[in-house]
């Protein structure tokens, strides 16, 4: 069959390397792709990842079998609802469930409604009330939230008073993130160890992936400015069977009943990012600190290569609503996803450096993010011939290398190692990725 993935990111990068595994493929193609996804599939630049109408028409000219929608921003503007309606099979939710992560007031009131674990909370959407809320808890840190989406950039972790009213003062007065943040989610700080667990679900049968720890800040030490993600390991060591059944019983399985209850049937991949506390009797209490409703990123990078069932299987079955009849399985090794950025982000950064050192990757998958190909050709004695491909930057997260190993310190030794071997000017990335998480 011909696929189209809508999406030009590290996430679409691992989503197409997983499903040029399976037998069931005939072509690949991307909208609007990048440099790496264009070795593997046949790439659209011109169609960006929001353009519903682009999308669906080049879904007619490619005659795609399936469509798979990875980003959050076309799912909460009702691409699948397009698509669909034009009668093409696809992969994602519909924009009525993909609210549960387009706004976040609508999630809180819906784990609210359903009684499902998360911080106490209240909505602003004015300046002075929402300081004064603030001012009156008096309890730091503060976590601010936009309700719309920000590029995973729209959460403030505030240490006191002062930092609380710039955050509130660049959402709601300075407008910083647009639309996204003319109201704003004012939740008490939970303590504990967070962890995403990712699922699929059908609207009916919900399937949890292995558990995965992102690492969102820019620098060591979790230090500096949140980003889209800076790295991830799989599976989060110190989440146990235990965590497991108390998440899927309390968490998982109740969100997925809420949201066919509020006749919103969640069809695609479910995020759920999960902070784990205690009781005052030592009772496993996770609570949800956000949903996503798609693959996360950098979450995919690091999940997709121990996925051993036929993705395009898992695409079929959650379409059919026959998830409970599928048997997924993935790999007991363990892996290690490290993020390489352009220096300054998530601020402004230069692009269009050249990335060096790609052909000497061995004991890892690179999945590229902001990067295009460039100097494909070079001319011969013999005349016009094809050269490996040049990659440039042309994004803040560059690039996402991947290693897998029986245990996660290997992994990361092994990840580390390759991604050493490539360089492009001004780039960075932290050097401590799922050290935390081995100390259990």
């Amino acid at each position: 069959m011909n696929i189209l993935i809508i999406g030009g990111g590290g996430r679409e990068h691992a989503i197409c390397a997983a499903l040029k595994k399976s037998p069931k493929l005939t072509k690949l193609h991307s909208a609007p792709g990048n440099g790496g996804i264009a070795q593997i599939a046949e790439c659209y630049p011109q169609v960006s990842a929001t353009d519903i109408d682009g999308v669906v028409e080049l879904a007619d000219q490619v005659t795609a079998d399936y469509v798979f929608v990875a980003p959050d921003d076309p799912l909460v503007l009702g691409m699948v609802d397009a698509l669909e309606t034009a009668g093409f099979k696809t992969f994602g939710p519909r924009k009525n469930a993909a609210i549960i992560e387009g706004s976040k007031s609508f999630s809180k009131s819906l784990m609210q409604k359903y009684n499902i674990p998360t911080a106490d909370y209240a909505e602003f959407t004015d300046f002075e009330p929402a300081l004064n809320y603030i001012k009156t808890k008096g309890a730091y840190p503060v976590v601010i939230k936009c309700d719309g989406l920000a590029l995973g950039k729209g959460v403030v972790i505030a240490e006191d008073y002062t930092a609380a009213e710039t955050a509130l003062r660049a959402m709601l007065i300075d407008a910083k993130f647009g639309a996204s943040g003319k109201k704003v989610i004012i939740e008490e700080y939970l303590s504990g160890r967070e962890v995403t667990v990712l699922a699929f679900c059908d609207g009916d049968t919900v399937v949890p992936m292995p558990a995965s720890t992102d690492h969102k800040r820019a620098f060591d030490g979790d230090t500096g400015p949140n980003t889209g993600g800076m790295g991830a390991i799989a599976p989060t060591p110190y989440y146990n069977s235990e965590w497991a059944d108390a998440a899927y019983a309390q968490i998982i399985l109740p969100t997925v009943q809420a949201m066919k209850a509020e006749g919103r049937a969640f069809k695609g991949v479910l995020y759920f990012g999960l902070m784990l506390t205690v009781g005052a009797n030592g009772e496993k209490l996770p609570k949800v600190i956000e949903y996503n409703c798609r693959f996360g990123d950098p979450e995919a990078q690091a999940l997709l290569p121990l996925l051993q069932t036929d993705l395009v299987d898992i695409m079929e079955a959650v379409a059919e609503g026959k998830l409970a009849d599928l048997e997924i399985s993935w790999s007991n090794e363990a892996s290690a996803c490290v993020v390489m950025a352009s220096g300054g982000y998530p601020a402004s950064y230069d692009t269009g450096f050249e990335i060096t050192g790609l052909e000497e990757i061995s004991g890892a998958e690179v999945f590229h993010a902001g990067t295009k190909t460039a100097g494909e050709k070079f001319v011969t004695a013999g005349g016009l011939s094809t050269a490996p491909p040049r990659f440039e930057t042309s994004g803040g997260r560059v690039l996402a290398v991947t290693a897998k190993a029986p245990t996660l310190d290997t992994a990361l030794q092994k990840c580390y190692a390759e991604v050493g071997k490539i360089s492009f000017e001004g780039g960075f990335w932290r050097k401590d990725i799922g050290l935390t998480a081995m100390d259990n």
